[in-house]
């Protein structure tokens, strides 16, 4: 896993605590621990650094980019929308 930029993570703070954050491996983790004791870590996927609290993140990686039907009916929009006539003033 690459490392992260020194200038990108001095700007990364944990949604949860505020705390600045340290990469270790594929993973950031939490300078400081939380009301619990515990360090907080956020997986680094293609590079990119998932910020998420933990409860929120089973749902993000579940929940599918767009339903298909809705995919269908932006489609049917558009092409209506192509093949209707233009105005003058358009």
């Amino acid at each position: 896993m690459p490392k992260l930029s020194p200038e990108l993570l001095s700007v990364l703070r944990c949604p949860v605590t505020g705390s600045a954050l340290a990469q270790d491996g594929d993973e950031l983790v939490t300078v400081t621990a939380d009301d619990s004791g515990n360090k907080l870590r956020y997986r680094i996927e293609d590079g990119i650094p998932l910020l998420l609290p933990p409860e929120l993140l089973p749902a993000a990686t579940a929940a599918p980019a767009e339903p298909a039907d809705r995919q269908d009916t932006a489609r049917q929009d558009t092409a209506q929308d192509d093949a209707s006539p233009r105005h003058a003033a358009e």
